[in-house]
């Protein structure tokens, strides 16, 4: 939000009337001297006054006063962006405190709201202590619940609820993570056939085609996430664990995801040789970390959510459906840096560390990461 700017407002609606300051003095029983100096910003009317010189403007007096509580999706998506961009290279509090006096002046704007909780989300573990990375997600809860509680935008309402069991999660509140998900059904049916098939009664079969392709994509990725997880329960079942990195693989090529989104494919092939890792299998999980390092190596930046030669038509609904567009949570130096972190600190290849397979993984990633900054 920007400063108040009720002088350059006040001055515009006044000429705009075509009245005189001194008309404007006399309506509002001042002083000629006293408009002259609300209009140059030396001064502002009194509080008791602005619904009066609303009033005879016939506009709010949030309009009056340049007050605006809502932000674009344009702008909230250009501000993203950059406060993504700030938490990779700027100090982690400085950023956290601008996030902070945003979230003040646009507590009323859900859409923006679920947006910082985003962002501090995926920034968290940037704190300098554990207990301030807690704080941190402590907070994103507190704005997911606002966001919800405040939009009228069903789809809204779904995301922030289910960002804010996801803090819930990660602040290890299972209980409070089952009674928020309670409620959700137990069957999930998919809306895109029947807006496709209404597209098609009406005439309009292109954006039926564009409904199903955008709900083929999104089905894939909730298919991933709903995998990766499931790898954990495989541990005691090898055979099980097997076949489901079978099958994560399978997807990956038949949907050409190094180049789809290569961003999901990173988290996979980490997420499976953690698993084997865990299982004591040595060599499938380097044969992981070998294609992990091998896709973060491809030249994959800028990372973004975009169609290909099957998904034609989602780069246009990518833009017109989701915040922020083809835009991913966290911005490319804060995935870079964290690639070779997150390697080098999994206690999962804690086994793996004297493999001079693995050493090498880590030297190549570390010398990728010398050239970027």
């Amino acid at each position: 939000m920007k400063e108040l700017n009720i002088g350059p407002i006040l001055t515009a609606h006044r000429r705009r009337r075509g009245i005189t300051q001194e008309e404007l003095a006399e309506f509002m029983g001042v002083s000629k001297a006293s408009v002259s100096k609300w209009e140059t910003s030396a001064t502002y009317p009194d509080i008791t006054l602005l619904p009066r010189l609303a009033a005879f403007f016939h506009i709010s007096i949030d309009e009056l006063m340049g007050y605006q509580p809502q932000m674009s999706r344009a702008d909230i998506r250009t501000l993203y962006r950059q406060l993504a961009h700030d938490f990779a290279v700027r100090p982690f509090r400085e950023v956290l405190a601008r996030c902070r006096d945003i979230v003040q002046n646009y507590f009323a704007c859900p859409p923006l709201l679920l947006q910082i909780g985003s962002l501090y989300l995926n920034h968290a573990a940037q704190a300098p202590t554990p207990e301030q990375t807690a704080a941190v997600l402590a907070e994103a809860k507190t704005l997911f619940e606002r966001a919800r509680q405040e939009s009228d935008d069903v789809a809204l309402k779904s995301q922030a609820l289910h960002l804010e069991a996801f803090c819930l999660l990660q602040l290890g509140r299972g209980p409070q993570v089952l009674s928020l998900l309670q409620t959700a059904a137990p069957l999930r049916m998919a809306p895109e056939p029947l807006l496709a098939a209404a597209c098609q009664l009406t005439g309009e079969p292109a954006k039926g085609a564009q409904i199903l392709q955008a709900g083929i994509y999104q089905t894939l990725i909730e298919l991933f996430n709903l995998l990766l997880p499931y790898l954990q329960y495989c541990q005691e079942d090898p055979a099980a664990l097997t076949e489901t990195c079978r099958r994560l693989q399978a997807l990956a090529d038949a949907f050409h995801l190094e180049t789809l989104h290569p961003g999901i494919l990173l988290s996979a092939y980490f997420a499976m040789a953690q698993a084997y890792a865990l299982q004591g299998e040595t060599r499938k999980a380097l044969e992981m970390l070998e294609r992990y390092t091998d896709l973060a190596l491809s030249g994959i930046y800028p990372l973004r959510l975009h169609g290909d030669s099957y998904f034609t038509m989602l780069d246009e609904w990518l833009e017109e459906n989701l915040p922020l567009g083809g835009d991913l949570p966290r911005d490319d130096n804060a995935v870079q840096k964290s690639i070779l972190s997150e390697l080098s600190s999994s206690p999962a290849f804690a086994g793996l560390a004297s493999e001079k397979h693995f050493q090498r993984l880590l030297q190549r990633l570390a010398a990728q990461k010398e050239k970027s900054t």
